[in-house]
């Protein structure tokens, strides 16, 4: 892209930005700084956000690794990955006021990781290791967990009983990625068990399909979303599965003029973490490179909503 091209297009990805557990997780941060007043402890970073965990501390919120840091007394959320139980349960020792921020299809994936425990299986989790929804995952039991990333994991597996063997997978992977480690599985344990409705979210489905609609009219593809992003660091793969070159970026101050220099297709989206407001930042440095036009690409409507924890009731 050059100053003053007269046929640079900007194409913006549908859906994009936020998804319904992001804005329910900040809701409840904001509700309980409204009603209780700062401080308020976050454990861990509520979303995977630069922008929106600085403009949450700005208000008040204090980010925490682990529960000892969060005084007697204090009221603490629990960020929108998950947690183990054994955190849980610290929380309810020291008697920490808990609202628990944590995505309502991750709660999923812990309620199914219940009941194949109940059922005597191993479960074998899909995931990435030290990300907090993973270890929130795999600290729902203390024993029959394994953790793969790959497919080539898959042959290190040490099963008890190869007929009693399940899978969960983190909601933030890539659709595609996750086949193939689902395919490896299913050839080494072909009686393992799946869950009834597939673990990766809605969200994370809808904003790699709409990528893949959208790279492959592109010349160069730009994801806002944080280096720490799962779902927005998936969204950047994706493209490039294309062949499309892209870049990911936590702000339009580290959008490169030559990433867009000569280019004359320009897709743009954003990773479920990140809010809108980065995205017409990046529209209008695109703008300020020399691009004419901006145009939304069709795509699902998402209406999907998440209720509040009790205690957070909207007031009027």
């Amino acid at each position: 892209m050059q100053e003053n091209s007269r046929d640079t297009e900007v194409l913006l990805a549908n859906p994009r930005g936020f998804c319904a557990g992001v804005e329910r997780a900040i809701e409840i941060v904001e509700r309980a700084l409204a009603q209780f007043g700062a401080p308020i402890y976050v454990r861990h970073e509520i979303v995977h956000n630069r922008y929106v965990v600085e403009n949450l501390r700005a208000k008040g919120a204090v980010f925490v690794d682990e529960l000892d840091e969060v005084p007697a007394g204090g009221t603490v959320i629990f960020s929108a990955h998950g947690v183990a139980k054994s955190v849980r349960a610290d929380a309810e020792a020291r008697g920490l006021k808990v609202f628990d921020a944590t995505c309502p299809l991750v709660t999923k994936v812990h309620v199914e990781v219940a009941k194949m425990l109940k059922q005597g299986l191993e479960i074998v989790l899909i995931g990435h290791r030290g990300h907090p929804e993973a270890e929130g995952t795999m600290g729902q039991a203390q024993t029959r967990m394994h953790l793969v990333e790959t497919a080539a994991d898959v042959a290190g597996l040490e099963i008890a009983d190869p007929d009693k063997v399940a899978y969960v997978t983190q909601t933030t992977l890539s659709v595609d990625d996750a086949a193939v480690v689902v395919a490896a599985l299913r050839a080494r344990f072909p009686k393992i068990r799946g869950p009834k409705k597939n673990d990766i979210c809605y969200a994370t489905q809808n904003r790699q399909d709409a990528v893949k609609l959208m790279a492959p009219r592109c010349d160069v593809v730009i994801v806002v979303g944080s280096p720490n992003s799962s779902n927005s660091n998936r969204l950047r793969e994706v493209a490039r599965k294309f062949g499309v070159e892209a870049h990911m970026i936590d702000t339009a101050s580290d959008l490169r003029r030559e990433w867009v220099a000569g280019k004359h297709r320009v897709g743009v989206t954003a990773g479920a973490s990140a809010p809108e407001v980065l995205v017409n930042e990046v529209v209008a440095r695109l703008k300020a490179l020399g691009a004419t036009r901006v145009a939304q690409l069709e795509g699902i409507t998402e209406s999907v909503a998440f209720t509040l924890p009790r205690g957070l009731a909207a007031k009027n």
